[in-house]
């Protein structure tokens, strides 16, 4: 099965199929696997009355199981968008890390398994020439229907390992912020660095629900000291910041 070297096991699922033509891997995608057990969700992801797969799956301990070959499309992202792109399933590696996730007490993700996700992800970017700020969250490409992998994934210290886009948030503090109701050019400007980065949201100069809705996914993934879908000025400088570190072709 082609992937990477540093696989502990292979449990092939059936959930497959092939990229669409003219697709190629250029965003890793993170999940959190919102189950009990790694077992249970590799058997789920195997099952093929589930139709979902993943690339690969990160236990606790660090142990990385691979249930589809990197050519293949895993069936992990449903109904998403990034940068004007709808088939992400056909674009990306996904990567399910074991967690029993918000619903079911949502604990700290442990040294070993972060160790082992920043390791399997340098290894699938380096291959695959993927940007650092096409390391994304679920949250991120589905803000409408997904939280995951959450506020408590270590984003900051995978970049500090070498992997994904990740600025230091503004502190929290006072100042001017727009929340749901609000209307004008502010919010449009706010709409349209969320479009350039990346989400997928309509510039309409209302922050109506949609817009909350993205707020709450930019928050937790690069701002998650407060997640409320307020874009306060801690919210609207770190977005800055990260638009400000992108290269220079993906704001022109």
């Amino acid at each position: 099965m082609k992937g990477t070297s540093l696989g502990h096991r292979i449990m092939p699922s059936p959930n497959i199929d092939r990229r669409a033509a003219g697709k190629t891997v250029r965003i890793l995608l993170l999940h959190y696997t919102d189950m009990e057990s790694a077992e249970k969700a590799c058997a789920w992801l195997c099952n093929p009355l589930a139709k979902v797969s993943c690339h690969y799956l990160v236990d606790v301990d660090g142990q990385i199981t691979q249930m589809v070959d990197e050519d293949m499309r895993a069936w992990h992202a449903g109904q998403s968008l990034w940068k004007g792109e709808r088939d992400i399933n056909s674009a990306s590696i996904g990567i399910e890390i074991q967690n029993p996730g918000h619903d079911h007490g949502y604990p700290d993700f442990p040294q070993a398994q972060m160790a082992a996700v920043a390791a399997l992800g340098r290894d699938i970017v380096a291959r695959h020439a993927i940007p650092p700020e096409h390391v994304l969250a679920h949250s991120d490409v589905a803000p409408r229907r997904k939280i995951d992998p959450g506020e408590k994934f270590d984003w900051k210290g995978l970049h500090e390992e070498g992997l994904g886009h990740w600025v230091l948030p503004r502190r929290l503090g006072g100042g001017q912020f727009l929340q749901q109701g609000d209307s004008g050019d502010a919010v449009e400007a706010l709409q349209a660095m969320l479009a350039l980065y990346g989400y997928g949201i309509e510039i309409t100069g209302d922050y109506d629900r949609e817009t909350k809705i993205v707020v709450t996914a930019f928050q937790r993934h690069f701002r998650p000291a407060r997640i409320d879908g307020i874009a306060d000025r801690s919210t609207i400088e770190t977005l800055r910041r990260l638009i400000d570190a992108l290269p220079a072709a993906d704001v022109a």
